[in-house]
C-alpha cells in the first residue's frame, strides 16, 4: 500500500431503500364469485450495513464510491404474495473505524471486531396489502398501506488505526528506523525531515511466538494541535494505543524539553492521553561513548523522575531486547 492510497477520513452519502407498497387486490377464480381481499404486503426496503473487514487497513475503497444506496422492496401481490425485500448493502471497513453523523458530529457507532455488522441506514417497511383490513362491516377494502420511506444520511468514517504501541517524536526522530529494525514493514527512510506522510503499522515479533502492533506515527511539532506541520493529521491514531514510546534522539539539545513539548501537544489535542502508559527511548545512543551516557543517566534521573526510559540505537541493534521486554511488561500489566 502506497502512501498515496492511505486514506484515514471520508464523507459519504447513504440512502436505504424505500419499502414496496401493499396489494389492493381482490381474489378471482372460476366458481368463486366473491373471493374477497387478498393483496398482500410489500416487502421491506434495503438496509444500508457496515461490516468489519480486519484484511483492511485504509478508506482508500470508498474515496471514489461517495454515494451507496440500497435496494427499493418489491410491492405486494395477489394471493396474500409478499414483495421482494430491497437488495441490501454491505460497506467493508478497516477496524478501529469510527462513524459520525456529518449535520451534529455525533459519533453513531464503531467497528472494531472483524465480522462486526451494525445497520447505518434501515431500509423502509413495506404497507400492509388490503387482506388486513378486512372485516365484517367492510369485505372487500379497496385500498392498502403505502410502503414507508427509507432513512438518508451524510456520515463521515474517520480511521483512527488499532496498535498496542504509539510511537512520537519529532521529525527525523528515528521513528521509522526503529519500526524497520523491530518489524518487517518497510517504511521510507531518509535524512529529512517529514519522510514519513502517513502512519505505517508493524507487528514486533515476541518471546514464545507473541506479538504485539507498533504504530509509527508522522511526526508531531510544536503547535501540532493547532495544525501546525503534518502530525496534526494522525494524533487520532494514537488515541487508541494502550502505551506510548516516545522517542527523543540522544543529541538533541534539551532531552526533557523535547519530551515536555511532545506531552503538552498530545494533552492539548486531548487531556486524556496524558492517561496512556509512557516510555522514553534515548534513541541514537551509538553517538555516545559510556561517560556521556553516565552523564546522561544521571541528568535524566533527575528530569524525568518517575518516567521511565531506555537507551537504543536501531543503527547498532541496541538496547532493542530490553526495549521489547519493557514494551511488553507495560502492555499486560
Amino acid at each position: 500500500m502506497t502512501e498515496g492510497n492511505f486514506v484515514d477520513y471520508v464523507k459519504i452519502y447513504v440512502a436505504s431503500g424505500k419499502g414496496g407498497k401493499g396489494s389492493t387486490h381482490l381474489h378471482r377464480e372460476k366458481f368463486i364469485e366473491k373471493g374477497g381481499p387478498d393483496g398482500g404486503d410489500g416487502g421491506r426496503g434495503g438496509h444500508v450495513y457496515l461490516v468489519g473487514n480486519k484484511g483492511l487497513w485504509t478508506l482508500f475503497h470508498l474515496k471514489f464510491a461517495r454515494h451507496i444506496k440500497a435496494g427499493h422492496g418489491g410491492d405486494g401481490g395477489s394471493a396474500r404474495s409478499t414483495g421482494a425485500d430491497g437488495e441490501d448493502k454491505f460497506i467493508e471497513v478497516p477496524l478501529g473505524t469510527v462513524i459520525r453523523d456529518k449535520e451534529t458530529n455525533e459519533i453513531l457507532f464503531e467497528i472494531t471486531e472483524d465480522g462486526e455488522k451494525k445497520i447505518l441506514a434501515k431500509g423502509g417497511k413495506g404497507g400492509l396489502g388490503n387482506w388486513h383490513f378486512r372485516s365484517s362491516t367492510n369485505q372487500t377494502p379497496r385500498y392498502a398501506q403505502p410502503g414507508l420511506t427509507g432513512e438518508e444520511l451524510d456520515v463521515i468514517l474517520e480511521l483512527k488505526v488499532l496498535a498496542d504501541v504509539g510511537l512520537v517524536g519529532f521529525p527525523n526522530a528515528g521513528k521509522s528506523t526503529l519500526l524497520s529494525v523491530l518489524t518487517s514493514a518497510k517504511p521510507k527512510i531518509a535524512d529529512y525531515p517529514f519522510t514519513t506522510l502517513k502512519p505505517n503499522l508493524g507487528i514486533v515479533a515476541y518471546r514464545d511466538y507473541q506479538s504485539f502492533v507498533i504504530a509509527d506515527i508522522p511526526g508531531i511539532i510544536e503547535g501540532a494541535a493547532e495544525g501546525k506541520g503534518l502530525g496534526h493529521y494522525f494524533l487520532r491514531h494514537i488515541e487508541r494505543n494502550s502505551t506510548l514510546l516516545f522517542l527523543v534522539p540522544a543529541d538533541t539539545e534539551d532531552i526533557k524539553k523535547e519530551y515536555d513539548i511532545l506531552v503538552d501537544e498530545l494533552r492539548r489535542y486531548n487531556p486524556e492521553m496524558l492517561d496512556k502508559d509512557r516510555l522514553v527511548a534515548i534513541s541514537k545512543c551509538d553517538m555516545l561513548d559510556d561517560e556521556l551516557k553516565a552523564e546522561l543517566k544521571e541528568q535524566l534521573d533527575e528530569e524525568l523522575k518517575d518516567i521511565p526510559y531506555i537507551f537504543i540505537s536501531s543503527v547498532a541493534q541496541q538496547g532493542l531486547v530490553e526495549l521489547k521486554d519493557k514494551l511488553w511488561q507495560m502492555l499486560n500489566s
